[in-house]
Formats: structure tokens, C-alpha cells, sequence
């Protein structure tokens, strides 16, 4: 998809004969938008091994260098593979100046361990001399606690991790890219995906798939804007927030772990998340209470988790402040009858000057 040094089966010398990941470099950076790149290239050791169980091209010497080694799964890299894995990663850092790196779980195999070091080094001090921040990600514990962010597919965490770790999704259940018949989630369980992974000190990202033309099938870009719009009146209470004590309440518990989406459970109306920034203290409610009101217990008269007083609660996308009591039962707070947006809400507490 780029304009590689060490393969000719590239999208510049081939097919479209443009260098893809150069133009969406480009285009993705005019608007203001985070550039990264993922690799898989470490699974191309075994990926088309199946093709040396049957008559393929994956046996003809003259398309070694498209096929790779399509070794066993088993057998470890070894070191002309893992030195080419390791310039190719270069080569991309050197060519994009990506804001992220982002890698799949074959990485975590004993083989790539003291690569995977040398290119974090290699990665972070150009990043610093280009005075550019920059991220790695990893699955199965490829990389040391802390050297890099800690990334859980299609699943979440039980409870606020120490360090900021990352959530990937795609809006569609079956599917990384577009295929015909794109089971898509409802845009309830985008949203309650989004809501929790930052209550628990993660990032989330969401993935789409693009038609071979570029196009974003317009299911896609529908829940796209519909994120858009909700963020837009409630992002004050994701972006650039921060966990509070606790990631929560209510009777909802997350399945934890890597594929574990399957087995969420849908939020309830009692089911509260909570973020901060700066002073200002933030109630996520995933699904907007029908009876009008909401009962938030951690943050009653006397809590350890909020002993100071509060001073205005106020309605993101709201107009004046909202009315309020609190007791040792709980903070009681009156909502109107309807979100300002498409679905739940987020609140903004305020402590008393």
C-alpha cells in the first residue's frame, strides 16, 4: 500500500501505481486527524502456508518475495525474516512519521522480542527529534508494562487501569472490511463501548471498512455522524478527561478481556459512568432516564469520593442549571424529560467556589 524499498509488489510500481498510504497521510492531516499505520507484517511468516498443501502459486520460486517464507505457524521467524520485518518498520517511520503504530498479536512470539525493542528505540528517538508525540500498541503481552499502551480487541476492561491502554472495535460484528453483508451494531452499542473504555482510563478506537474505491458505505458513515452529533454536545466529557476514583455504577458489569463484546450487556438506566477535567466532575448516562430523575450513590453527603461541596450541576447541551439535593443516600438530581442529543446524556458537576 506504499512505496517500498523492499518489495515490488507495492501499490506504486503496481496496480494503481500510487502510493496509498502516502495520499491518506496527506488527506487524513489536512483535516486534523490523528495519522497511524498498522502492521501485520509479522504473521506473513506462516500466513500462506496453506498454499503448500495444494498446487499454488505459493510453490513457484518466482512469487517467493509476495508469498514470504509460508512457513508453519509453529516454526519460529528467523533472522533474514525478523531483519526485513525490522527495516520495513523503519521505512515506514522514516517515510510517514506516523502518530501510532499499531500491531497485531503475532509480535508477542518469543522471536521478536529484542526487534520489538530495537524499534521502539528507534521509533520514540526520531519522534522526539521531529519533537513529535507518538504511540505504540500491542496485544498478549508483546511489550514491557509501560513501554508501550496495551491494546484489548473487541473487548474491554472490568475496572480503571493505572495506565491508559486502548480499545479497538469496528462498527461492524463479522467484519474489518467491507463485505457485502456487514452485520453492523446498533449505535447504542458503539456508544456504550465509547463511554466505558474512558471511564476506565482507556482510548477507543473504531475501525471502518472502506469500499476498494475509498467510499465509506453510507451505513457506515451513518453511525459515524450519529457519533459525531453526540459528541459534539457530550465530548467536554471525553476528550482529554481523565478517570475519576471510581469507573462507575449501576447493576451492569463488563465482560472483560480480548472478543468478549459478544457478551455485553446492554446498559441500563441505572447504569452511570464517570470522567473528569480539571475541577469539573462528569456523570456519562449511557441510556437517559425515563422517570426523570437519577440517584448517583458515590456521590453522597459525606462520600470519600467527592467530600467536597458541590456547587452547580449542569446539563451538557443544556440551558440553565439543573435542581438537585444531596443527603447520605445519594446525589438526587431532576432531568427534563428528553436528552439534548440521540441518546443518554452527560452531566457536569461543578464544586462550590
Amino acid at each position: 500500500m506504499y512505496r517500498c524499498s523492499f518489495s515490488r509488489w507495492n501499490a506504486v510500481d503496481m496496480g494503481p501505481r500510487r502510493d496509498i498510504i502516502g495520499e491518506l497521510a496527506e488527506a487524513v492531516r489536512a483535516r486534523g486527524l490523528t495519522f497511524g499505520l498498522s502492521s501485520h507484517r509479522a504473521e506473513h511468516w506462516w500466513f500462506f502456508n496453506g498454499g503448500r498443501a495444494i498446487p499454488s502459486d505459493v510453490q513457484d520460486p518466482q512469487y517467493a518475495d509476495l508469498y514470504g517464507p509460508a512457513r508453519p505457524e509453529d516454526e519460529p521467524p528467523d533472522a533474514a525474516f525478523l531483519a526485513d520485518w525490522l527495516a520495513r518498520l523503519y521505512e515506514l517511520v522514516e517515510r510517514y512519521r506516523p502518530a501510532l503504530i499499531y500491531f497485531d498479536w503475532w509480535i508477542s512470539r518469543p522471536a521478536f522480542r529484542p526487534y520489538l525493542a530495537r524499534f521502539a528505540a528507534y521509533y520514540y528517538n526520531r519522534a522526539a527529534h521531529w519533537g513529535q508525540e507518538v504511540v505504540i500498541t500491542y496485544k498478549e503481552g508483546a511489550f514491557e508494562e509501560g513501554s508501550a499502551v496495551e491494546d484489548i480487541e473487541r473487548g474491554r476492561r472490568p475496572t480503571i487501569s493505572p495506565r491508559v491502554w486502548q480499545a479497538d472495535t469496528s462498527l461492524a460484528r463479522n467484519s474489518w472490511g467491507y463485505t457485502i453483508a456487514q452485520d453492523y451494531k446498533p449505535f447504542g452499542a458503539i456508544l456504550d463501548d465509547l463511554i466505558d473504555t474512558v471511564s476506565k482510563n482507556g482510548v477507543f478506537l473504531l475501525n471502518i471498512g472502506p469500499r476498494a474505491d475509498g467510499s465509506i458505505p453510507e451505513p457506515e458513515a451513518d453511525l459515524l455522524r450519529r457519533l459525531g452529533r453526540w459528541l459534539t454536545i457530550n465530548g467536554e466529557a471525553i476528550y482529554d478527561s481523565q478517570p475519576w476514583h471510581l469507573h462507575g455504577e449501576g447493576p451492569t458489569t463488563s465482560a472483560a478481556g480480548p472478543f468478549s463484546e459478544s457478551q455485553q450487556t446492554t446498559f441500563t438506566e441505572q447504569d452511570l459512568r464517570f470522567t473528569r477535567r480539571g475541577p469539573a466532575l462528569y456523570v456519562l448516562l449511557p441510556v437517559w432516564p425515563r422517570q426523570g430523575r437519577i440517584s448517583i450513590q458515590a456521590l453522597a453527603a459525606g462520600s470519600p469520593h467527592y467530600p467536597q461541596s458541590i456547587g452547580a450541576i449542569h446539563l451538557l447541551g443544556g440551558d440553565a442549571p439543573l435542581s438537585w439535593r444531596r443527603d447520605d443516600q445519594g446525589l438526587h438530581i431532576d432531568l427534563p424529560a428528553d436528552p439534548p442529543g440521540e441518546r443518554g446524556g452527560a452531566l457536569k458537576i461543578l464544586p462550590a467556589s
